[in-house]
């Protein structure tokens, strides 16, 4: 079952497909994580309890995308030796380690505290609660760490051999801190942030919609608000320090965003807004651009020399038809988010935030953007990469495994079909959850064990045991 696609094209779909559906657990779970840190904070210091219970409401969205993310990450990582074991041959050495680090310091220290978090309330101190909350939340971060560093070293490999075929680490300190990490690290957690901030802005919005007005619902859409306001600026500025180091270190992948075919040795490079990059004509179709603009940006200078596309081998060029516009899309949605940060503002300013309704739909819009522009990303980032899985080192066709193509497109089917009714439930599950919204518990009694009454969860999932259903609800009564 080839699907009309070679071994090496399935195999790709197959890691992009489970890495598109992965990605978007962690940055939840990323941004969620420390945004309950702060929640608990604030009630901790003001004894406000509108903050304990968005802290009770959000904390089951967490654990859902907590599962759900674990679950999807074990299958990426089995890939690496079924679809992908030359690579995990050539380069063990370096990747294994570096994901073996993220386990041992980071996946240990969020299951530790994970279940303090989820089922210590009134079994442990508000400070001890308050401290294993931050020990995920910090543990959220250095998974992200690992991992960041892993692929960034992919992108900008250093402080390694070859020997004997294989690659040996030669200088792990080089390793982790690669030319790309630091950079690739902040743009990552501010979009987890923005990820976080955009979901809590776009569920608060939709119950302001409905009618509802109570401290709820305020609180958390004005503190998502500002939290967007402080990130949207930062991550633009994060961005296009990290765009000057892909010039640097990556200059076909920068040509390839912008659709940038000819060298400029003697003017400015313009800046296409629009364009189609076609890679067999070697030039960028029904461009609209802006003179010099490219060059003030990627070199600060009006008259700056960017290589071109030309200047690479045909078959050392990334597909910039793809990445020309999953950049743009990124870039785009990022500016919509500062746009929406700062219209919040001005109406904060009139006193009529909760009350605008157009802007309550626009920000329930904007919901979706921060997995969208991390997806573009990430296409930006991957498909920006190729031919090389290992920039400059190993090309992808290379880390194949000697699988054929049939059996890489059943196995894709199976992935597709699984994760669909899997993950699908588990998003249908969550959106239920946001779409009932945050309700008032910190005062409300709670009855201890009998039969129908509240007994501590087993597991992580059955932490979230209200209903979700105006049926189930009629049911119950």
């Amino acid at each position: 079952m080839t699907l009309g696609f070679t071994a090496l094209e399935l195999a790709r779909i197959q890691f992009a497909f489970t890495v598109s559906f992965h990605i978007i657990f962690p940055a939840i779970s990323i941004g969620l994580a420390s945004f309950l840190a702060v929640l608990e904070w604030r009630w901790l210091r003001t004894n406000d309890s509108i903050y304990h219970d968005l802290f009770k409401f959000w904390v089951k969205v967490f654990a859902l995308s907590f599962g759900m993310g674990v679950v999807s990450g074990v299958v990426m990582s089995y890939q690496f030796g079924t679809n992908w074991s030359e690579f995990s041959r050539f380069a063990g050495g370096i990747t294994g380690p570096l994901l073996s680090y993220e386990v041992l310091s980071a996946f240990f220290l969020e299951a530790g505290f994970l279940g303090i978090m989820l089922f210590g309330w009134g079994r442990v101190g508000k400070k001890a609660h308050f401290f294993a909350t931050l020990m995920v939340a910090i543990g959220t971060c250095i998974s992200m760490f690992w991992i960041l560093s892993s692929n960034s070293w992919m992108q900008t490999p250093q402080g390694f051999t070859i020997e004997n075929g294989i690659v040996v680490p030669q200088d792990w300190f080089a390793i982790v801190f690669n030319p790309s990490f630091i950079y690739r690290l902040f743009h990552m957690a501010l979009a987890a942030f923005l990820v976080a901030a955009l979901l809590v802005a776009a569920t608060a919005a939709w119950h302001l919609l409905k009618g509802r007005r109570d401290a709820l619902v305020k609180t958390s859409f004005s503190m998502a608000l500002w939290l967007i306001l402080i990130l949207a600026p930062l991550q633009i500025f994060i961005g296009d320090a990290h765009g000057l180091n892909t010039l640097k270190h990556q200059p076909a992948k920068l040509a390839a965003m912008e659709g940038h075919w000819e060298t400029n040795h003697d003017h400015g490079m313009p800046l296409y807004l629009f364009g189609i990059p076609d890679m067999q004509e070697e030039r960028t179709k029904y461009a609209i651009t802006i003179p010099h603009l490219g060059s003030l940006i990627l070199t600060h200078s009006m008259n700056g020399t960017v290589k071109g596309l030309k200047d690479f081998s045909p078959e050392d060029r990334p597909n910039s038809t793809i990445v020309f516009w999953s950049f743009r899309i990124m870039v785009g949605l990022g500016m919509l988010m500062l746009f929406l940060a700062v219209t919040a503002l001005w109406l904060r300013k009139k006193g009529s935030l909760y009350e605008s309704k157009w802007f309550h739909r626009f920000a329930i819009l904007m919901g979706p953007s921060g997995f969208i522009a991390l997806l573009a990303g990430w296409f930006t980032t991957e498909v920006g990469r190729q031919p090389w899985i290992i920039y400059g080192v190993m090309r992808t066709k290379d880390a194949l495994s000697p699988v054929s193509a049939e059996q890489v497109g059943l196995t894709l089917i199976i992935f597709v079909i699984v994760y669909f009714i899997v993950f699908g439930v588990g998003i249908y599950y969550m959106l239920k959850l946001m779409h009932k919204g945050p309700e008032f518990l910190h005062n409300a009694p709670e009855e201890i064990g009998g039969v129908g009454h509240f007994k501590t969860p087993m597991r992580p999932l059955s932490a979230i045991d209200e209903k979700i259903d105006d049926q189930d609800q009629g049911a119950s009564s």
